[in-house]
């Protein structure tokens, strides 16, 4: 008989306890659902409620539950449902009577919510390394290779020139976005739910500050309703994870079209990509491409989550069973795109020469004539025309703005001088770029001496 099943006069059908069963999974919890029963045994203790000489059994045997998990000698079984009652029915078959007593004024209610609640602060704080290690891989490929000159996109079209360095800056932007949100997100995860009960606490005088204190949350949950029944925690980092997950899709397509041929811009290196089984010259950026697509599994467990809780009456429903399996799922292969990704970056090797050819396009450098004429007085929406009009004069007449002479220039800009024929250089343009946050070359060494000793301190 289960151990919940006093009051029923049959077995459990076996189908529904194949159905019901979430140990095939929650059983990654075992450590936290021990830890969280060592500390409340000891408050049990504490306040009376049951013997000192009981809890230093249960802890003793706890101990060595953890033990056997530990090196693969447990055995799970659906018909015990999960995590908890695994644990709970391995102490009682060893102490009888005073295992039983470990229950006393918990449910499973509160006993998962704490569960996971000590979990995710463990996870949350793997995902912050492996982030930094990403942005500390991102900064040092910027360090060694971020003067290179190469084109910057709007639209997916050249726009004007940029230093290699400052694009990959933007993302370590992106991902500091991504541990500020992980650090709110772990502040409203370490709340302590223990002693809310099922749903409306306990007749036992438990001391629930005593268990906030060994298990090092920040706090108590104050309703014991919500602390059973909220998953705002879990749906919170989810959509942290599902952001991050958007920016590694979007460098992951930047570095898809940096590999292909037309841009030509970067190799990865052999070890980070797949080949072919039909054509032999393929090398393909397999991490990144999968890291995009994995994006859409990530999305897709946050939807589920927030589906899953929308229709819930308080306080707990079987329904939040289901949040485990999206929730650990997005976490693995978060955890698996931290663990390979920054390798990948930091070992690809850059094609100075094919970006800067890239950058030369005179055409890219047409707002540094504009704001040429605007350092001459001429408003410039007055400029953005003339400049613009004499790009479509070079158009109609099959020449390159660098290739028109000061004459023709002079067509279209009235105001042009010798000067502004010197204005077509890549190297030139992002020199001029020198303002807190553009692409000149002092402002990016500023940029990653700002990052260098940033990720030195954390």
């Amino acid at each position: 008989m289960a151990l919940w099943g006093g009051r029923f006069g049959t077995q459990i059908n076996q189908e529904l306890a194949g159905f019901s069963e979430s140990v095939s999974f929650d059983q990654r919890l075992y450590k936290y659902d021990i830890m969280g029963s060592k500390a409340h045994t000891a408050m049990l203790a504490a306040r009376g409620i049951i013997p000192h000489q009981a809890a230093d059994a249960i802890t003793a045997e706890l101990d060595k539950i953890e033990k056997r998990i530990d090196a693969g000698n447990f055995t799970f079984s659906a018909e015990l449902e999960d995590i908890h009652l695994h644990i709970e029915n391995a102490l009682i078959a060893k102490l009888g009577d005073e295992g039983a007593r470990v229950h006393s004024a918990r449910s499973r209610n509160d006993q998962i919510a704490l569960d996971i609640r000590l979990y995710l602060r463990d996870v949350i704080a793997g995902i912050t390394a492996g982030l930094r290690d990403f942005q500390r891989a991102l900064v040092d490929q910027a360090d060694r290779n971020g003067d290179a000159v190469m084109p910057g996109f709007t639209h997916l079209q050249h726009a004007q020139p940029v230093l290699f360095g400052h694009h990959l800056l933007a993302y370590v932007e992106m991902f500091e976005r991504d541990l500020e949100r992980l650090t709110d997100c772990a502040g409203r995860t370490n709340v302590m739910p223990l002693g809310s009960g099922a749903l409306a606490g306990s007749t036992l005088k438990i001391d629930r500050e005593m268990v906030c204190g060994m298990l090092k949350f920040s706090r108590l949950t104050r309703n014991s309703m919500d602390a059973v029944a909220d998953r705002d925690f879990t749906i919170e980092l989810l959509s942290c994870l599902a952001i991050f997950a958007m920016h590694v899709s979007r460098l992951s397509e930047d570095v898809i079209l940096w590999c292909s041929q037309e841009f030509d811009f970067i190799e990865l290196d052999d070890a980070f990509c797949t080949g072919s089984s039909l054509m032999p010259q393929k090398k393909n950026p397999d991490i990144a491409e999968l890291s995009r697509g994995k994006t859409a599994r990530i999305y897709g467990s946050l939807t589920a989550l927030l589906t899953l809780c929308k229709g819930l009456p308080l306080t707990y429903n079987r329904d939040l069973q289901e949040d485990k399996e999206p929730l650990f799922d997005a976490i693995d292969t978060v955890e698996k795109i931290l663990h390979i990704y920054p390798s990948m970056i930091a070992t690809m090797k850059i094609k100075r020469d094919k970006m800067l050819a890239a950058a030369s396009d005179p055409a890219l450098m047409a707002t540094d004539l504009a704001e040429k004429l605007v350092e001459m007085g001429i408003p410039f929406r007055h400029a953005h025309h003339r400049v613009g009009a004499f790009v479509k004069w070079c158009q109609n007449n099959r020449r390159a703005l660098n290739e028109a002479s000061l004459e023709e220039m002079q067509q279209t800009i009235p105001e042009a001088t010798a000067e502004f024929l010197t204005l077509f250089s890549p190297e030139n343009s992002v020199a001029k770029r020198e303002i807190t946050g553009a692409t000149g070359p002092n402002a990016v060494a500023a940029q990653i001496a700002f990052w260098k000793e940033r990720l030195t301190e954390r």
